[in-house]
């Protein structure tokens, strides 16, 4: 459109996008593709891809590779084409350069497990020598770290990366040439990402992630049990929050209480989905994604594995002596999670869902 080719360049790597563009223009070309997901019927409604276009149509792939096994134009074949990987590597580009403040993000995906394991031993230190100097007080959990200290400690690690993300997805919706959003765009956007529809394939029978050309409804289900999982966690922290400050209930609650009640499912789908999800990424080649970014990627859900996991058994240990140790330890990798948000794979639902928006607007 002619609207695109006025904006302004993306701070991305430039053979990077050229050759994004290469494979979608021969895409558009042939259209064998065009019921696989939202990115093909994207691609069809233009002729021309400016450098947001290209942005934009690298978030709306869900990285289902069923194009890439239905391509007749995939290596040995001169044209060479290898969309899932190309989108990735301009996801990941524009991820890092829209990252706010820059520079961490880069380091992580090299070495994600390294640098993930390294806070939590720092912060599991640090956990035990304040709570050493800090009189008990109070009930379950508070004995062993007062509630005030807990606040102060985790309310700029939740709160600060979510405006560093803020200001990333405004950066890259102003990039990608993003308008005025409607209610619609925004509820077919959120239909797409509780469904999981893009990753469904084109005859709503999965994708090919984990096992080349057989479709599989594997990693959509894994990615729902994680979504779902955590969600029902972050809703348990918060019914908590509002018994703790709205009705003076403090903690601990029964386990017939709402944070119990939410936070026991919600754990135990995060884990589970998470644990099968390593498995997928374990199965699938690397040659369709970007391999720069396996580190960070696995360490990202590893990492949330280990706090929904840790939280699971910290409530089993109650009442014994396991529960300092434990409490540590899950507050530790609770931490580290948040602080690592701005930099891992966490943004991409927020890059993903903009993607979507984006997308229902384009079309209309």
């Amino acid at each position: 459109m002619a609207a695109s080719q006025a904006r302004r360049p993306q701070p991305m790597s430039v053979e990077t996008v050229q050759e994004a563009r290469r494979q979608i223009e021969i895409c558009n070309a042939c259209r064998y593709c065009e019921g696989y997901c939202a990115v093909f019927p994207a691609i069809t409604r233009q002729t021309a891809f400016a450098d947001g276009d290209i942005t934009q149509l690298a978030n709306l792939c869900h990285n289902c590779r069923g194009c890439y096994y239905a391509c007749q134009y995939t290596e040995p074949h001169e044209f060479a084409i290898n969309l899932p990987r190309a989108l990735a590597e301009v996801r990941t580009d524009i991820w890092k350069e829209l990252a706010w403040p820059s520079g961490f993000g880069r380091a992580y995906d090299r070495h994600g497990m390294a640098i993930a394991t390294m806070v939590v031993v720092c912060l599991c230190l640090l956990a035990f020598s304040v709570s050493s100097l800090q009189p008990a007080a109070g009930e379950g959990f508070y004995a062993y770290m007062s509630h005030g200290l807990m606040v102060a400690i985790f309310a700029p690690a939740f709160f600060l990366p979510l405006l560093a993300m803020a200001v990333s997805v405004r950066r890259y919706w102003r990039n990608v040439g993003g308008g005025a959003v409607t209610w619609r765009a925004v509820a077919c956007a959120f239909h797409d990402v509780a469904t999981m529809r893009n990753l469904a394939g084109g005859q709503d029978q999965g994708c090919n992630f984990e096992d080349e050309d057989r479709f599989s409804n594997a990693r959509r289900v894994a990615h729902q049990l994680t979504l779902w999982g955590f969600l029902l966690c972050f809703a348990s922290t918060s019914s908590g929050t509002v018994l703790h400050y709205v009705f003076d209930m403090p903690a601990p609650y029964g386990v017939f209480s709402l944070p119990k009640l939410l936070g026991i499912p919600g754990g135990l789908m995060l884990s589970g989905g998470t644990l099968w999800m390593v498995r997928l990424k374990l199965q699938a080649g690397d040659g369709l994604s970007d391999a720069r970014v396996r580190g960070g990627d696995m360490a990202f859900v590893v990492l949330l594995f280990a706090v929904s996991t840790s939280g699971l058994l910290l409530y089993l240990a109650t009442h014994t002596r396991l529960v300092p140790y434990m409490l540590t330890f899950h507050l530790a990798t609770v931490l580290t999670l948040f602080l690592t948000l701005p930099y891992s794979k966490f943004v991409h639902g927020f890059y993903r869902l903009a993607a979507l928006i984006g997308n229902v607007q384009r079309a209309r």
